[in-house]
């Protein structure tokens, strides 16, 4: 025997018996590494995928299903192919249901997301005493019930509540009478609502911004004011960059947030008055329970299910670029 040849055999004889056995076909672990199959792992998330499944996916293909009918919801079902599709963007009162959803998207997404990086580029130049406190405040509408509120800015946007009531001491004081039924005018109505998404939205952005510039090195800042930069440039050239993935994930939640409002419109307006401040949201419940159009209604909740996902997937390739 050769003296590699007695090497190897020695060196097999010091390993472990579990070690060699492992290494075999057929060995300890049957040919297989160590650890639970990957079977195994499937039974764990098998819960969470059956109530997705269960309270999600489901609901959304039968909801699919019954937007090819045309159904009132007790009667016989009739096949009506596309026609409901095609009515989502025919129907005069419809398209303009989505011309409100554009203006509250303004209102629900860009504008918190505007003021929140206003508030953050301030922040990050000068330090602030009882910032937690002062964000836990912005952030506090996140965990009200949305009902609760509808309720209460109904009653800030009434006649004798808190808005009026200063505009009339204005007015004594010799301004003009800007004083208005807010949610009862034709003009105000929608803006009125889309206010309610800012003040609401203002926080989570203003959360999420925050979190991201405690991870943006203070060289950067002090380089960028070594160089003469002011409070404008330091932002665009320091806090955004740093901020797009932040950006990405407030634009996607606000924007949501504005394509699913039901509760604050149905709570506050009811979509009036007239159609003033109709949105597709509403639409899906007016259209099934009101009017007894269930398959008009799937259809729009359909299409705002794949409007979500075309808007998510957008602004994560428009925010984030090919990291997305």
């Amino acid at each position: 025997m050769t003296t590699v040849a007695r090497h190897k055999t020695a060196r097999k004889r010091s390993e472990p018996a579990d070690t060699r056995a492992a290494g075999r076909p057929g060995g300890r672990y049957g040919g297989r590494p160590p650890g639970e199959p990957r079977a195994i792992g499937w039974l764990y998330v098998l819960p969470a995928l059956l109530v997705y499944g269960g309270f999600l996916l489901w609901p959304l293909i039968r909801g699919a299903q019954f937007s090819l009918y045309d159904w009132d919801g007790l009667g016989t079902a009739e096949w009506a192919g596309l026609s409901n599709y095609t009515s989502t963007w025919t129907d005069p009162a419809l398209r303009g249901a989505f011309g409100h959803l554009l203006v509250l998207i303004v209102f629900y997404s860009v504008f918190p997301c505007c003021i929140a990086f206003v508030l953050v580029g301030a922040m990050s130049r000068t330090k602030i005493r009882g910032l937690v406190f002062f964000r836990t405040v912005l952030f506090l509408p996140q965990v009200i019930a949305m009902v609760a509120v509808a309720v209460a800015w109904r009653w800030v946007y009434s006649e004798d509540g808190p808005i009026n009531t200063v505009l009339g001491w204005l007015h004594s004081a010799g301004l003009p009478d800007w004083r208005h039924g807010w949610l009862g005018d034709f003009t105000f109505a929608l803006p009125a609502v889309g206010l309610v998404g800012t003040w609401v939205g203002i926080g989570l952005a203003l959360v999420l911004f925050l979190a991201g510039v405690q991870k943006i090195p203070r060289e950067l800042y002090e380089a960028a004011r070594i160089d003469g930069a002011g409070a404008v440039r330091e932002f665009l050239t320091v806090t955004l960059p740093a901020l797009r993935r932040e950006l990405a994930v407030a634009l996607t939640l606000t924007t949501i947030m504005a394509i699913r409002n039901f509760d604050l419109i149905y709570m506050a307006t009811e979509g009036g008055p007239g159609d003033a401040t109709k949105v597709p949201a509403y639409e899906v419940y007016n259209r099934t329970f009101n009017t007894g159009e269930v398959g008009l209604g799937c259809a729009i909740g359909v299409t705002l299910a794949v409007l979500a996902f075309a808007v998510t997937a957008g602004i994560g390739r428009l925010v984030e670029g090919k990291d997305a």
